[in-house]
């Protein structure tokens, strides 16, 4: 198959700006939409085993119930920063992300109500937790299960949206039409490494939870010591582990001794000694946040090396500046979206540092940013509102 089926599928109107920024979006929202995903995995099966362990153990009793808020917390942001790399990639890709939903449409409309499904049930799971109640492990078992068997609809859709040169053998095998949208593909390998991330995520917010807390005198050391020790455990063998898959995974897709793998792989092994020696956990999740770049870089790096050798060009993809949609997007997400998550990330950090209750408006900071944030989100809607009845009368009058 060649591109030329491909570029007829391209949105006539074109892309509204260049399609290399909407490349380098798609990376960075992807990084930080699968952190959340990886640690909601994470902190729901570790605290799955946590409530087997808690009848008998103080400390697991405690961190267990701090692991599920941790877990709901995760899966809300998984849920609203997946948004972003799915538009982001339907501008530039579009023809991808059509055709794995056309060959795959059964288990996408499955997917959305699995994840209400796992959802829910995360929520149970935390009630039947905070009572006690001897059926909390299955509830967080089957939450678990629903949750990862979304992550695996998931990497089915983004095999099928990289795999153009399958497209007709699967919509029509043996040339016969299958339109009942129940097309399944996973690469293990690939599936494999994304899985297994969960494991260092988790030990590395372990311990950041564990340095997080130890200048509040209500946790003991020897309960801090206990989720700092446990979590460089599974931070190391964890990044081990997906080192090794990583390698299989870049071999397998002939990338070994690629520039941007080679980076990878260096920040890996760098990661790994920080997370090992735990001196500091911020700087460890520093470097995690450029690993979790360079992976999505990778990611990118294939698709890109795919469509582009069937003759795709994404950088010659026809361009229609729309300045007004450029700059409410800077608008929104470079003054309101910062504003509002620097609020948020203030206010958390304070109530976390704060032994009791912590009154946000006897707190300087917090009410500035409450204030600015406010406000810009009140005149954020107006020039919204404004600015769209504008292009409406301005089209049709």
């Amino acid at each position: 198959m060649d591109a030329t089926f491909i570029n007829l599928m391209r949105d006539p109107a074109g892309v509204p700006f260049f399609p290399v920024v909407f490349q380098g979006l798609y990376i960075l929202t992807w990084a930080l939409h699968a952190a959340f995903v990886l640690l909601a995995i994470g902190a729901l099966g570790l605290s799955v085993y946590g409530s087997t362990k808690q009848k008998h153990d103080n400390n697991w009793k405690l961190f267990n119930s701090h692991l599920i808020m941790t877990g709901k917390f995760s899966v809300s942001m998984l849920i609203l920063l997946g948004i972003a790399p799915l538009l982001f990639t339907q501008v530039i890709y579009d023809s991808g992300w059509y055709v794995a939903n056309t060959l795959s449409g059964a288990w996408v409309f499955i997917f959305i109500y699995a994840l209400l499904a796992g959802y829910m049930m995360f929520y149970w799971y935390s009630y039947a937790n905070k009572k006690g109640t001897s059926s909390n492990t299955i509830i967080g078992l089957i939450s678990f299960a629903i949750l990862v068997f979304c992550g695996i609809l998931m990497h089915n859709f983004a095999v099928e949206s990289i795999s153009p040169t399958k497209w007709m053998e699967w919509y029509a095998p043996n040339g016969v039409i299958d339109n009942s949208g129940w097309n399944f593909h996973i690469d293990i390998i690939r599936l494999a490494f994304m899985v297994s991330l969960t494991i260092p995520v988790t030990g590395i917010f372990m311990q950041n939870y564990s340095d997080f807390l130890s200048t509040r005198k209500d946790f003991s050391s020897e309960y801090l010591t206990f989720v700092k020790n446990l979590g460089t455990k599974l931070a190391v063998i964890g990044l081990l582990l997906s080192a090794v898959l990583f390698v299989v995974w870049m071999l397998q897709a002939g990338l070994l001794l690629h520039p941007v793998v080679l980076a990878t792989i260096v920040s890996v092994v760098i990661l790994l000694l920080a997370a090992k020696s735990n001196k500091n956990s911020y700087i460890t999740t520093a470097i995690l946040v450029v690993v979790a770049l360079f992976i999505s870089g990778v990611r990118e790096l294939i698709r890109y090396n795919i469509m582009s050798g069937l003759g795709y060009d994404l950088y010659g993809y026809p361009m229609n500046l729309e300045w007004e949609t450029i700059i409410m997007f800077l608008l929104t997400f470079v003054i309101l979206g910062f504003t509002g998550v620097a609020f948020i990330l203030t206010m958390a950090w304070k109530v976390g540092k704060r032994e009791g209750v912590f009154d946000a408006s006897k707190d300087v900071a917090v009410t500035r940013l409450a204030n600015a944030t406010l406000s810009l989100f009140i005149i954020w809607t107006m020039v919204y509102f404004a600015w769209g009845m504008f292009a409406l009368f301005k089209n049709t009058l």
